[in-house]
């Protein structure tokens, strides 16, 4: 069993930047891929950003490609996003997320291709 963590969210202005930490405790995830997604009040949630077990590979979704950049650090078992010039649309709850190797297959833009989640971290970015 995975536990995963997140912190870091808050209320802040619209151009300022974030950055969201995810700890995973329980057993190792040093293997597993790690993605981050969010969920608006009345929407569905969101694919945001996933990255390899190796770190090396990375992928976004188009709303946020070149202002958010996904990390890893497999000493601390850690994940982090770090979220640059902040919209009012990114306004959500951030959820971090596990795949372990196997799980759903190849596929990782969907919240079913994860099997591990944290409790989320609120967002708030005011105009």
């Amino acid at each position: 069993q995975v536990q995963l963590v997140e912190s870091g969210g808050g209320l802040v202005q619209a151009g300022d930047s974030l950055r969201l930490s995810c700890a995973a405790s329980g057993r190792t995830f040093s293997n597993y891929r790690m993605g981050w997604f969010r969920q608006a009040p009345g929407k569905e949630r969101e694919f945001v950003a996933t990255i390899s077990w190796s770190g090396d590979s990375t992928y976004y979704s188009d709303s946020v490609k070149g202002r958010f950049t996904i990390s890893r650090v497999h000493a601390n078992n850690s994940v982090y996003l770090q979220m640059n010039r902040l919209k009012p649309e990114d306004t959500a709850v951030y959820y971090c997320a596990a795949k372990p190797p196997g799980y759903s297959g190849i596929f990782y833009v969907k919240a079913y291709d994860y099997a591990y989640w944290g409790q989320g971290t609120q967002v708030t970015v005011s105009s």
